[in-house]
């Protein structure tokens, strides 16, 4: 099998805590694998004490997913997060239908809504490279490339993962893509929201990824109209093979 092929999943518009129980699914999937093909090479090595044979049986192959969703409103907050970063009670998110989550990934604050795309790659980096911080780079090139498709110039912001829109100039930065990831035996789960046609009034009622005075932003804010959405997945799909150098 090509260790590089990907599986990818439209999960269309789908309640955070389901889709964070199947990430976690897909996850210990593959680390079981990881986990027995260890135990096997152990095995093999003290019985026979030298290394694997032709007659042995080969070691299972992870399976690498990219899930593409959209949330009913949530705020989701990081493991390093801080919930000061949240300006609402938990009486107001009742009253205005928000759902809130502590979750397991990096990062602090965030909102998932409607036409927001949120990638979730559940990837094997033993399958592609053992480097998280190239990873995160990685997954900004995929939303900056994507973005540049509708003439849109996303740029890096030093020490603040993500994608932003004029991060050296004061006063005008705003994030246009957030992102959250974690990783157990180098196997990914959590992942981006780039903000397409977001409702971004969500966004004044905590302090975005814990950044005071700076902006956020949308495909759509940005170009003064609405994009089609499916579009987007499309383009942000071409963009994840290229760049990770991926197979369907």
């Amino acid at each position: 099998m090509d260790k590089r092929k990907v599986i990818f999943k439209d999960l269309g518009i789908i309640e955070y805590k389901t889709a964070w129980d199947y990430q976690e699914e897909l996850l210990q999937q593959n680390v079981a694998i990881k986990t027995a093909n260890r135990k096997a090479q152990e095995a093999t090595v003290m019985i026979h004490d030298s290394p694997l044979t032709t007659h042995d049986s080969p070691p299972l192959t992870t399976t690498n997913f990219f899930l593409f969703c959209e949330h009913p409103a949530v705020y989701t907050l990081g493991k390093s997060g801080n919930i000061s970063n949240v300006l609402m009670s938990e009486a107001e998110l009742a009253e205005n239908d928000i759902q809130f989550f502590n979750t397991n990934r990096g990062g602090d604050i965030t909102f998932h809504g409607l036409q927001q795309v949120v990638g979730y790659p559940i990837l094997d980096l033993e399958n592609f490279y053992t480097d998280i911080g190239k990873y995160l780079r990685n997954l900004e090139e995929v939303i900056i490339l994507t973005i540049a498709e509708y003439g849109i110039k996303g740029e890096r912001s030093s020490g603040e993962t993500g994608v932003w829109i004029e991060p050296g100039i004061a006063g005008k930065e705003r994030k246009i893509c957030a992102i959250g990831v974690r990783c157990s035996r180098w196997v990914t789960m959590h992942g981006f929201a780039l903000n397409v046609n977001t409702d971004l009034s969500y966004f004044n009622n905590i302090i975005p990824c814990g950044i005071q005075n700076k902006q956020v932003t949308s495909i759509e804010r940005e170009l003064g109209h609405q994009v089609n959405y499916e579009e987007v997945k499309e383009k942000i799909r071409g963009n994840f093979e290229k760049v990770f150098k991926a197979n369907q």
